[in-house]
């Protein structure tokens, strides 16, 4: 089996369990991983954040923005055809629909600062033990992490943190890895 045959069949299985996930345990285990993700040093001394607004199957970042919006500098990317654009996060009030999977974003203006990220959260259908992490496959995070120099943590549930994950030459690894 190629990798990205390997990729696609973990993709499938993570995508199952997700969605035997409650709601009432998706925040739950949110939670626990902030609660976490709040001690680490590298998050304390962070002054620009990079978060990412999450989707109903991915680890909830919705209170986390909110919540440390006013304390530091969050950046959220949004979608432009196959990259990511970074833009600063003002409030609830200036997001809006993506264009190309309706995820909220900032409709700000692009935030052309990227050196100035300290630390950039960063979500995965599957993380390893090496620190690998396997994205949704269209290298939105891989275009974007490679050239960066920012502390980089992956968040994710229990079950999609694994011994090994397959990966190849494209993939970014992460500095840590949080869950549940």
């Amino acid at each position: 089996m190629s990798i990205d045959e390997q990729k696609q069949s973990l993709r499938k299985t993570i995508r199952a369990l997700k969605k035997q996930l409650s709601e009432e345990e998706r925040l739950k285990k949110s939670k626990k991983i902030w609660t976490q993700f709040e001690q680490l040093p590298e998050f304390q001394q962070a002054q620009t954040v990079m978060l990412y607004w999450s989707m109903q199957d991915e680890v909830d970042t919705h209170n986390f923005v909110v919540r440390w919006a006013n304390q530091k500098r969050i950046i959220l990317p949004s979608v432009d055809g196959d990259m990511l654009v970074l833009k600063e996060f003002t409030g609830l009030q200036d997001l809006k629909a993506g264009e190309r999977f309706g995820i909220l974003e900032p409709s700000g203006k692009t935030f052309e600062h990227e050196a100035d990220i300290d630390l950039i959260v960063v979500p995965g259908v599957a993380f390893d033990h090496h620190n690998n992490r396997m994205g949704r496959g269209k290298a939105y995070y891989d275009k974007t992490l490679k050239n960066s120099t920012a502390y980089k943590v992956g968040i994710c549930f229990n079950f999609q943190f694994l011994d090994s994950i397959p990966t190849d030459q494209y993939d970014v690894k992460m500095d840590a890895v949080i869950h549940d």
